[in-house]
């Protein structure tokens, strides 16, 4: 499977200089970048996708492609072309566009089955400008979605201006569980499945948005996990912007289950080769706009006992 990475984030927050640093870094070779933006792309000041060509190779070994139309299109052309031995890529960056929502395309990562059999989700990253981020988030819903889906968070422009803490208040709370880091993040990190999530429970509360944590040390049962993420869909709906987690099912012990889901929407579950770190319970977290804290940890918990009782009585 091959790991998608997002990099979200409003216009002018940096995402195209992140990435040119980005390309010139040895341990990003082998990556395909997709920019859903018509036209010019200054990822390099020498690169630019126009005309009729979609797709540059880079000495590095990156891949530049531009989304002319559709993303899943775009991701099946790129494997396609991989499969025949036309170009060669291991993983694959989306830059959104900065008035993007990035909803939609995480969506179509969890909804197409041609794209679940070829990729995976890894990590949402999300910019936010250290000079102008307090006045964007104040006043552009836009830029407060961006961040209410990232698994991390990093500033930039801090050679301009170090960040306020009025703009890291606003950032905990539109994003209340994800770091926050400065400069370009390693890039290991934008891929790895199921990684970011928090050890504590947090919930952070503005203009309706919460995040809370569901931790369980008992295995789930492979269909408490399945009633638990449908209960979800279908009682919170639009309301769950985002919920990642780390399962430990039952039946597959020492392999643990990654799941994602964005509103209704829920990615096929991926199983990992072992634990990516010491912590070996059950964890997800659930950011949403009008979601009770203690609703998903609590439902998570009946429908374990009710399965139960279903097991000793079958």
């Amino acid at each position: 499977m091959t790991p998608v990475a997002v990099i979200t984030g409003f216009l002018g927050s940096g995402k195209t200089t992140m990435i040119s640093r980005l390309l010139r870094d040895p341990g990003f070779a082998r990556t395909a970048v997709i920019v859903n933006e018509f036209g010019e792309i200054a990822l390099d000041h020498a690169l630019i996708v126009g005309g009729e060509e979609t797709l540059l190779q880079l000495s590095t070994g990156c891949l530049c492609c531009a989304v002319r139309s559709d993303l899943v299109a775009t991701l099946l052309d790129l494997d396609a072309r991989r499969v025949a031995g036309a170009i060669a890529f291991e993983r694959v960056l989306i830059e959104t566009s900065g008035l993007a929502d990035p909803a939609p395309i995480l969506q179509a990562l969890m909804t197409d089955a041609a794209l679940a059999e070829r990729f995976v989700l890894g990590r949402v990253t999300t910019l936010v400008d250290s000079l102008l981020g307090a006045a964007t988030l104040a006043g552009h819903v836009e830029a407060r979605r961006q961040l209410a889906f990232a698994d991390q968070v990093v500033l930039t422009k801090i050679d301009l201006v170090p960040p306020a803490e009025s703009l890291l208040a606003a950032i905990a709370a539109a994003a209340p569980l994800a770091p926050v880091g400065i400069g370009a993040p390693d890039p290991s990190l934008l891929f790895a499945p199921g990684a970011g999530l928090p050890t504590d429970a947090i919930a952070r509360h503005t203009a309706g948005l919460a995040a809370s944590l569901i931790r369980r040390v008992e295995a789930v049962p492979a269909l408490a996990l399945t009633l638990l993420l449908e209960a979800l869909a279908e009682q919170c709906g639009a309301k769950m912007l985002r919920f990642k987690g780390l399962f430990d099912v039952a039946e597959a012990p020492g392999r643990p289950a990654v799941v994602h889901a964005v509103q209704h929407v829920i990615s096929p579950v991926t199983f990992l080769d072992a634990w990516p770190d010491a912590d070996r319970t059950s964890r997800a977290v659930v950011i949403g706009q009008g979601i009770p804290s203690h609703f998903p940890a609590r439902l998570l918990d009946a429908i374990c006992v009710e399965v139960a009782d279903e097991m000793r009585r079958g």
